[in-house]
């Protein structure tokens, strides 16, 4: 037997569970339409425990927040696809967003030209994380801490630690357009999130981030760059961080140097929450937008109820760990049983007699 044929006798062994078969993906759907009731019972007791949640300005102010924890997940979703980890994204984030006023504001450059500089700083420091990972073989968990103490450190000496003001008129503009009367920056992260599920089920690259994550050895005998492939992903996680960067900008009207504390933990649990696999090669876009949702309902009710910061930390402390153990559940019992299932349907198939 050739490598080739080899690598795609492993390929079809340790294919991710969302491609193993009907059932699997009839789990999924029934993953997404848990996650859409449990979003929908808790807007029905957040309607009756607080009479400012369901206004509009509220619940406008809830997804425009999970805009910008939704595209950076979106670049950490491909990343625990290809069962990586990215710590480094709020620096990134904070990073990206001191540099597009800064750079304006004390450097005299041109919106445009930091704008580029500061989704270039993002996609630099992916690409510094991706080589990290793959060629020095430095764990992903300890490679992307470094670069995100780095990250966050380089964001406070360019800003001296403090939030820069005023912003080009670029991002008031951006945060006051509307597209039919939804917020621009709405539209944008649903397009982003659209992009991404297009890229990861119809191309190439996309099926090999799938093989990569659900076993990294079959896919390198079956011919992908699974190093290059990964290299990709956390390229992809620094961009998405970097606009997010440009979108918090907008947001706060200021270079946003003191923002984002502990958001990467909040991205890994909204991915995660969403059904993409910790272990890696199971998950979509659309799942990853209702755990970024959840989270965001979340911590608006914190808010709302008047609880204490120090246990607005617990609560996301145990979402992240639920979330952490629910992975673990559905993919060591359930999909395990469901593969079972398949396979000695398959058995009795073969032996009925015709």
């Amino acid at each position: 037997m050739d490598q080739h044929s080899l690598g795609a006798s492993f390929a079809n062994r340790a294919r991710p569970a969302s491609r193993f078969g009907a059932n699997i993906s009839f789990l999924d759907l029934v993953q997404g339409i848990g996650l859409l009731a449990v979003i929908l019972l808790g807007c029905l007791v957040m309607t009756v425990a607080s009479p400012v949640f369901a206004t509009t300005r509220n619940l406008e102010n809830v997804l425009q927040s999970a805009t910008i924890i939704a595209v950076v997940a979106i670049g950490q979703t491909f990343v625990i696809l290809v069962a990586g980890i990215d710590l480094s994204v709020a620096s990134v984030l904070v990073l990206s967003s001191v540099l597009s006023v800064g750079l304006v504001e004390f450097n005299g450059w041109s919106p445009g030209l930091a704008i580029l500089a500061a989704l270039g700083t993002g996609a630099l420091f992916g690409l510094a994380n991706g080589l990290a990972v793959t060629k020095l073989r430095i764990p992903a968990l300890i490679a992307t801490l470094a670069t995100m103490s780095i990250g966050r450190g380089l964001a406070y000496i360019f800003s001296g630690g403090q939030n820069i003001a005023p912003v080009p008129d670029i991002f008031v503009d951006l945060q006051d357009a509307r597209i039919l009367g939804v917020p621009a920056v709405i539209v944008l992260t649903l397009a982003l999130a659209a992009i991404a599920q297009f890229v990861l089920s119809r191309t190439r690259f996309g099926r090999s981030v799938y093989a990569t994550g659900g076993n990294a050895l079959a896919a390198r005998l079956a011919g992908i760059r699974t190093d290059r492939v990964i290299i990709a992903t956390y390229v992809i996680s620094g961009l998405m961080a970097g606009i997010a960067g440009l979108l918090i900008t907008a947001r706060f009207e200021a270079g946003a140097a003191t923002a984002a504390q502990g958001m990467e933990l909040a991205v890994i649990a909204a991915v995660v929450i969403g059904g993409v696999s910790l272990f890696g090669g199971e998950g979509n876009m659309g799942g990853m937008l209702l755990g970024v949702l959840l989270l965001g309902l979340v911590q608006n009710a914190v808010n709302l109820l008047d609880v204490p910061p120090n246990y607005d930390s617990v609560v996301s402390g145990l979402v992240i760990a639920a979330a952490a153990a629910l992975d673990v559940y559905r993919r060591s019992y359930l999909e395990a049983g469901l593969r079972r299932r398949v396979i000695a349907a398959k058995e009795a198939k073969a032996e009925k007699p015709k």
